[in-house]
């Protein structure tokens, strides 16, 4: 993974966060990523090769941000009726693409959750698996921002998260810090719905840290 202080959105002089439409956003994206580092999401929950599926998560950082860009194919979409641009809890009861991720190596039970739905749908979650029903840190907000958009006629949909470092780190960013993290993907209808992986979990659950990939950060190549 790899940054250079430069984010996306660096021309808005007061730091803003603004979009100029879905298309041309996405070729923007597309080129300041070029070299970024790139996640293949391609296994189920058991580590198994999804047939006939390519999944691709390209990953940036900045001096006060970290990026993701999903690039997720799909069969059939599977989204939830009526979508809000409000917080939507148990948003992975649909289709959904989520980034478990901690600087916390001392005690692998606590991590953040950041959900994007194809609709623009989210949530974010301070996961404490120490507690009985972790699904309660929903209630935490850490301030991240996102974009998706739905390309019909590719079979494919996208979606770029912006979350501050502040939100999941005590340290400043710099390189060689490292995150534990997985990615995750679902998609499809109950009746062929599927789990990919980037790390594969192993069990039956998104929610088994000890199967977590490492993520480091550092500096653009020159």
């Amino acid at each position: 993974m790899r940054g250079n202080g430069i984010g996306w959105w660096q021309a808005d002089s007061e730091g803003g966060f603004r979009f100029r439409g879905c298309s041309s956003q996405y070729r923007r994206i597309y080129r300041v990523l070029g070299s970024a580092g790139i996640a293949s999401l391609e296994k189920d929950t058991q580590g198994k090769d999804v047939p006939n599926f390519h999944g691709e998560v390209r990953m940036r950082w900045t001096r006060d941000n970290l990026y993701f860009l999903f690039i997720c194919p799909y069969d059939e979409l599977y989204l939830k009726p009526a979508p809000t641009t409000r917080e939507t809890n148990e948003l992975w009861n649909w289709d959904v693409a989520e980034v478990f991720i901690s600087a916390n190596f001392g005690d692998i039970k606590l991590y953040k959750e950041f959900e994007v739905s194809p609709q623009g749908e989210w949530v974010d979650l301070d996961i404490d698996l120490h507690k009985p029903h972790h699904e309660v840190g929903w209630t935490w907000n850490s301030g991240f921002e996102k974009t998706a958009r739905i390309d019909s006629v590719a079979h494919r949909w996208y979606t770029a998260l912006r979350i501050p470092f502040s939100a999941i780190d005590h340290r400043s960013a710099k390189a060689g810090n490292m995150f534990r993290m997985n990615l995750f993907l679902s998609e499809g209808p109950p009746s062929n719905h599927r789990e990919i992986t980037w790390q594969p979990p192993m069990s039956s659950t998104f929610h088994t840290p000890e199967r977590f990939g490492l993520l480091e950060l550092v500096k653009e190549k020159q």
